[in-house]
């Protein structure tokens, strides 16, 4: 995740740069159910409204967030599918909160009505992220159900009411590009805590929609409208958290912006994106999924490290002999093309290695997902 806001902070209060270091363990997406009530065109999961055999019990999952505490994991985002389809939801979240994990919801929203936020808020969680893929006719196509939009946007409010950090995730395609400028108003207008732009990533639906993925120059002017926007918030002395994943390309972008914008500050937010590192898929992000089965991220589905069934978490993520692994904990990494002959490797570490794996059958050639130009990489 790139941490927009916390870029902009440095411009105006800096703090000491230092060495790119790997955490004790991953943050963990943990995609408890693969069951969802919607059939969004983007799902990585490729979820449906119907069970699916072989997911894990209650006391499986119970096994399990005790190792991920051995294990050194700070935090888990508790996903689907809809999770809130699944029967012991909350005690798993409630369990969740009693090992001291940073505890965060991920949900469309649209199951949240006043009886289901007493449960929600019961839990207390860190932070409930709910996705809008656009404003109301963009969200209800995207989500292929009528309706969708006001269902989440009544769950945001709900958990907004409810004292809760909240967010919206969009994702950013070629279509619903003209909604982005909405959207950031309605967060503004409804006083929503976070937003956060997760560009479309080759995986599930979003394989089959890749012919969508934004034209770089969409990306280019989405990025540069997130980064004046939080500039804004932040002269006006108002909180407000901008975030983006999926294309670390964004820390290069915001490198490029600063020199433009505030040059005097352009070194110190230099060693300040080299501090954070880019692409932390296989080091500082990890996934699980239904089954059990353990991703490098929640875009690597088709690529299993181990199941949690038969290793614990841990032995699995310090396993180097799967050769994916081993070269997505190289720093650098081994890549080829243009992400090799990159100035700029240090900060995005390679960008995004599913979409380079999806699009050549490497997961080391250049990643696609770049709207970076030669000029402004070399």
């Amino acid at each position: 995740m790139f941490r927009i806001s916390r870029f902009i902070e440095e411009l105006v209060a800096p703090t000491p740069a230092g060495p790119c270091r790997p955490p004790p363990g991953p943050v963990v997406v943990w995609n408890l159910i693969r069951r969802c009530n919607l059939a969004c065109k983007h799902c990585y999961s490729l979820s449906a409204d119907k069970d699916f055999a072989g997911e894990l019990s209650t006391d499986e999952v119970f096994r399990v967030l005790a190792d991920l505490r051995a294990s050194g994991v700070p935090a888990l985002i508790l996903s689907g599918g809809e999770p809130l389809l699944r029967p012991d939801f909350f005690a798993i979240a409630a369990r969740s909160k009693a090992l001291g994990f940073y505890t965060a919801l991920s949900t469309n929203g649209t199951l949240i009505d006043a009886r289901m936020m007493e449960k929600i808020a019961s839990i207390g969680f860190d932070y409930v992220g709910i996705s809008l893929d656009g404003l109301r006719a963009t969200h209800d196509r995207f989500r292929r159900k009528e309706g969708a939009f006001e269902k989440s946007l009544a769950a945001l409010r709900l958990c907004r009411d409810a004292g809760l950090k909240v967010g919206v995730r969009f994702t950013l395609t070629q279509d619903n590009f003209a909604d982005l400028p909405g959207l950031l108003g309605l967060v503004e207008d409804e006083g929503i805590d976070r937003f956060y732009l997760s560009h479309l990533n080759y995986a599930g639906r979003g394989n089959k929609h890749r012919q969508d993925d934004a034209h770089h120059r969409m990306t280019r002017e989405a990025m540069t409208l997130l980064f004046e926007t939080a500039w804004a918030y932040r002269q006006q002395g108002r909180r407000k958290e901008f975030t983006t994943g999926n294309n670390d390309a964004d820390g290069v972008w915001l490198l490029h912006w600063v020199r433009r914008r505030f040059p005097a500050r352009a070194a110190h937010i230099e060693e300040k994106l080299k501090e954070w590192g880019g692409n932390a898929s296989g080091v500082a992000v990890a996934n699980i999924d239904n089954l059990g089965n353990v991703h490098p991220d929640t875009m690597w589905w088709h690529h299993t490290l181990g199941n949690v069934r038969a290793r614990p978490f841990g032995e699995i993520w310090q396993d180097v002999s799967d050769p994916l692994m081993a070269g997505l904990k190289r720093r650098p990494r081994p890549v080829k093309g243009r992400c090799a002959r990159c100035a700029y490797l240090a900060i995005c570490n390679g960008n995004t290695r599913v979409r380079a794996q999806q699009t050549s059958g490497n997961p080391w050639a250049e990643d696609p997902g770049c709207y970076l130009s030669e000029e402004e990489i070399s």
